[in-house]
């Protein structure tokens, strides 16, 4: 994996503003915030997408993330957040490190803002990709 500016974190190449470390996760202030308090999370395993993490790594990173929300809301008095992680460049992934952002949303004009353009789902192709799914995870 090539060496990204989360790897040089890691490894106190640059600093960070640290708010949360254990074995496996470490999370830090965003030098670029969308708005007061955002964060990341990032996981100390070097993969660069969320399916290429190993199971520990994401348990941790799913165990700690709750803590994180809930801290981050009684300090900055944010009552909404987003959680965004995005997985390769055409899902608008910038550092190729698995990274979540927990961003807080205090008004309309900060924090996270996203068009969704749903479309709907046939419940024929549903069900058919429902079945592969399941058997590709062996259930």
């Amino acid at each position: 994996m090539a060496d990204t500016i989360f790897s040089k974190i890691l490894r106190g190449d640059i600093p960070s503003h640290k708010v949360y470390e254990d074995a496996l996760v470490y999370a830090f202030l965003d030098i670029g915030p969308l708005s007061f308090g955002h964060t990341l999370v990032i996981p100390k395993e070097e993969a660069a997408t969320l399916d290429q993490l190993s199971d520990e790594s994401a348990a941790a990173i799913g165990r700690v993330l709750p803590r994180l929300c809930r801290a981050i809301k009684a300090v900055t008095g944010t009552e909404q957040f987003n959680i965004l992680q995005n997985n390769g460049p055409m899902a608008h992934q910038a550092v190729f490190h698995v990274h979540f952002h927990i961003i807080p949303k205090p008004s309309g004009d900060q924090g996270l803002g996203i068009e969704w353009r749903s479309t709907k789902l046939d419940p024929s192709e549903g069900g058919k990709l429902a079945a592969a799914l399941r058997k590709e995870m062996g259930g």
